[in-house]
């Protein structure tokens, strides 16, 4: 199991077997990264995998110095649930989510 961060296309990924069977999307607005999306497949549901790919991806973003918003709802689930990466969370504006919506 790896994870890495595929900057180009803003998301980082999680593989099993050199296959992606998971990703966290994101858009950088200055020193800040929107995670709006996150998901593993199906068939690798229950594995703790979407943890592992929020944890290594927060961690990058902190190395990065940038802030966290959490317009997808398992990213805002998981920074509740671990409060070491509350230093890191800015809310979610609608502003924000106008420039979700404008990438789609």
């Amino acid at each position: 199991m790896e994870t890495t961060v595929r900057a180009a296309e803003n998301r980082f990924e999680i593989l099993v077997d050199d296959a992606v069977v998971g990703v966290a999307e994101y858009l950088d607005d200055g020193d800040r990264r929107i995670f709006d999306h996150t998901r593993v497949d199906d068939a690798m549901s229950g594995r703790g995998l979407a943890g592992r790919l929020v944890g290594h991806a927060l961690d990058e973003t902190r190395k990065e110095g940038r802030r966290v918003v959490p317009v997808c709802t398992y990213v805002a689930a998981y920074v509740e649930r671990h409060e070491e990466y509350a230093d890191l969370v800015e809310p979610a504006s609608d502003d924000d989510g106008d420039l979700v919506a404008a990438r789609s």
